[in-house]
C-alpha cells in the first residue's frame, strides 16, 4: 500500500446532516484540504472514521466548479451521494468558500457537476438524472426473503440508478417498513442495497397507537430530545450491506431516486416531506421538490457538531 508523505494539520469538520438538531441525523466527516493525499490514504482514513461517508474537499477541475469533492465509504468510493453532498457544502461554505454565484454552489464530483441551493439555513441539491429498471422476480422474491416480508407487501418496485445503486422498494404500510428485520447477510450475498419506503396515510386508532409505540421503542432515551418536527409523508429506510452498513441513518441519494420515480408515477406529489432514521434513534428529515422544468431538488439543514483540524 502507498502511503503518504505530505502528512500535516488539515481543516476537518464533523457535521450532521439532513436535521436542525445535532446527532439526530446522519454524520459525515469533512476534510477541507485534500490536496496531495494519495487514494490510499483517503480510504484508510474513511474506513478509519468508520461513518458511512467521509469527504475530501479539492480544487475544482472543470469550469463552474467551486470546489470537487471525493466521497468515500469504509470500503469504497462513491462517485456521488445526497449527504455528503449537502455536508460538504455546508463545511465549504462555513470554513469561508465563497461561490462564484451567490445563493448557488457548484459541486464537482465523479458523477459529474452538481448544483446546490442555498435559502438561509436550507441547502438543496439537484437530483442527477436516474435510470430506472423494473427488476426480475427472482430478485425481489429474494429480497422479500430476506427483508422478512412476502412479495405482495410490495406494492411498486424499481431498480434506481443515479450513481450510486438502490432495489427501490414501496410498501404496502409505514408499519411494515418500521417492523422490518432484515437479513443482512442474505442482503451482503444478493449484492443488494435496498431501499425501502411507505406512504403516510391516516392511521386507525389501533396502528396508532401500535405505531406511537414502535417509535418511543425505537428513540429510547432520546425521545424526550427528539426534535419537533412537520409530519412527514413518507418512511424511508436504507439497507446496505454490500458496502458495509447494515442500515443508513438518512439517505439523500435514494431519497432523491425515490422523489424521481414516485413522483413520476403518482405516488407522491410535487413537493413532500420525507422521514428517515426513525429506527435508529434519528430523526432525520428530508425535503422533496420538482419545479416547474421537472428538476427534482433534495434538501434540508446541516449542523457542525465537530471543527478542528485532523493529521494526514
Amino acid at each position: 500500500m502507498s502511503t503518504n508523505t505530505t502528512h500535516r494539520q488539515r481543516p476537518f469538520k464533523q457535521v450532521d446532516v439532513f436535521t436542525a438538531t445535532p446527532y439526530f441525523g446522519n454524520p459525515l466527516a469533512v476534510v477541507l484540504d485534500g490536496s496531495g493525499l494519495s487514494d490510499d490514504v483517503m480510504q484508510r482514513f474513511a474506513r478509519w472514521t468508520n461513518l458511512s461517508e467521509t469527504t475530501f474537499v479539492l480544487p475544482p477541475t472543470q469550469p463552474g466548479a467551486d470546489y470537487r469533492v471525493r466521497i468515500f465509504t469504509p470500503g469504497t468510493e462513491l462517485p456521488f451521494a445526497g449527504h455528503p453532498t449537502l455536508g460538504t457544502c455546508h463545511a465549504w461554505l462555513e470554513a469561508g468558500g465563497t461561490p462564484k454565484q451567490a445563493g448557488v454552489i457548484v459541486q464537482e464530483c465523479a458523477v459529474g457537476l452538481v448544483t446546490i441551493r442555498r435559502a438561509g439555513h436550507h441547502l438543496a441539491f439537484a437530483a442527477p438524472p436516474l435510470k430506472r429498471s423494473t427488476p426480475a422476480p427472482e430478485l425481489l422474491a429474494n429480497v422479500a426473503q430476506a427483508l422478512g416480508i412476502s412479495v405482495a407487501q410490495i406494492r411498486a418496485a424499481q431498480q434506481l440508478d443515479n450513481g450510486p445503486q438502490w432495489l427501490g422498494l414501496l410498501l404496502d404500510s409505514t408499519d411494515t417498513v418500521l417492523a422490518l428485520e432484515p437479513n443482512h447477510q442474505a442482503l451482503k450475498d444478493l449484492k443488494q442495497k435496498v431501499g425501502v419506503c411507505a406512504v403516510e396515510s391516516a392511521p386507525s386508532a389501533i396502528n396508532l397507537i401500535a405505531k406511537s409505540s414502535r417509535e418511543a421503542r425505537a428513540f429510547a432515551e432520546h425521545a424526550a430530545d427528539a426534535p419537533q418536527q412537520a409530519t412527514p409523508d413518507l418512511e424511508v429506510r436504507a439497507f446496505a450491506a454490500p458496502v458495509g452498513i447494515p442500515e443508513d441513518p438518512v439517505t439523500g441519494s435514494l431519497n432523491a431516486s425515490l422523489a424521481q420515480w414516485l413522483m413520476a408515477e403518482g405516488h407522491l406529489p410535487e413537493c413532500y416531506l420525507s422521514s428517515q432514521g426513525t429506527c435508529l434513534g434519528r430523526a432525520g428529515r428530508v425535503q422533496l421538490e420538482r419545479d416547474a422544468s421537472g428538476q427534482v431538488w433534495v434538501g434540508g439543514q446541516v449542523v457542525t457538531c465537530i471543527d478542528g483540524r485532523v493529521q494526514l
